[in-house]
């Protein structure tokens, strides 16, 4: 099973604007409303494959109580800890091909309420095989929060995959993830200095992963995602496609990363999965969202190739 830790979800509203008025009144006929956090992007994808996954994380009030609601709807599993405080809202406007965000910072999580959690996830990992963790870390929780729930993961030898920035990215390499998926400004923001060629996103890569992260994946974009495992560096690259929205790819990739990793594939087929879950979520207006029955055809699209 695949346990997903979503541990400051929201309720995603995604407005589709044909122009954005700045100082105007904007209407707006089309609106997608979502069960949202990037861990929950990942639960969806993986559900969409068909893969046994069951998400976690807090979740409090009425936006709260939607999400369990649309959770139940899809048919996912979940066990989530109830906080005191309310779930939050993420907002964003699609406009003339741009894509404008406006993010709650969300609640703040107590000692007590953190303590359930960390009960309730050494619980789960008793039946998981691998773990992602996707996004921020709420307000009220310690930034080496991530890596105490590596290091728990680590104690039953399961493989944790974290998808996060700044602090608590940093904090949580000390925990020896399993992965790491960061892109390219994650990457510069994490070494301090800047990376463009492909032999200078090699160099840092290699730097990283003397941190003891075993496998270390770049999202490049369109051009697709380097991985670097076990000394050696390969780039899947995805054939060229009408995106409708790349809104949730990157936690796409994570959900296909997980399911070639769940699978027990190697470290290049797994990254094959990550970028066609990836490619395949941008080309749906729906965030976190596959066509199941392209899996398979679109793969063999993906070319793979070794770097030196």
């Amino acid at each position: 099973m695949i346990l997903t830790l979503t541990l400051n979800p929201a309720i995603d509203m995604n407005y589709q604007l044909d122009h954005l008025n700045i100082d105007q009144v904007n209407r707006c006929g089309h609106v997608i409303k979502t069960a949202g956090g990037k861990g929950l992007n990942v639960t969806r994808v993986l559900k969409c494959a068909e893969a046994d996954v069951l998400a976690t994380g807090f979740l409090g009030g009425k936006t709260g109580e939607f999400i369990t609601e649309e959770l139940d709807h899809a048919g996912i599993k979940h066990h989530f800890v109830s906080i005191s405080g309310n779930t939050r809202h993420c907002l964003a406007l699609m406009h003339e091909g741009n894509q404008t965000e406006i993010l709650e910072d969300g609640p703040s999580i107590s000692e007590e309420e953190a303590d359930a959690f960390l009960k309730e996830y050494d619980r789960l990992l008793e039946q998981a095989t691998v773990v992602t963790a996707s996004g921020s870390l709420p307000k009220g929780l310690k930034k080496s929060f991530y890596q105490q729930l590596i290091e728990h993961a680590g104690r039953k030898n399961r493989k944790f995959l974290l998808d996060t920035s700044g602090e608590s990215l940093k904090e949580g390499i000390k925990g020896a993830p399993y992965l790491i998926k960061l892109n390219q400004d994650e990457l510069v923001a994490l070494i301090g200095k800047e990376v463009n060629t492909e032999a200078e996103i090699l160099a840092s890569v290699k730097q990283l992963a003397e941190t003891g992260v075993k496998f270390i994946v770049v999202s490049l974009g369109k051009k697709g995602a380097m991985g670097f495992f076990d000394g050696h560096a390969f780039i899947v690259e995805p054939p060229i496609v009408k995106a409708v929205s790349a809104v949730g790819s990157g936690d796409s990739m994570i959900a296909g990363l997980a399911y070639g990793i769940d699978k027990g594939l190697t470290p290049e087929e797994a990254l094959t999965y990550g970028a066609t879950f990836g490619t395949l979520n941008a080309m749906e207006a729906r965030t976190g969202y596959i066509d199941q029955t392209q899996i398979e055809s679109f793969k063999k699209k993906i070319t793979v190739r070794a770097v030196d």
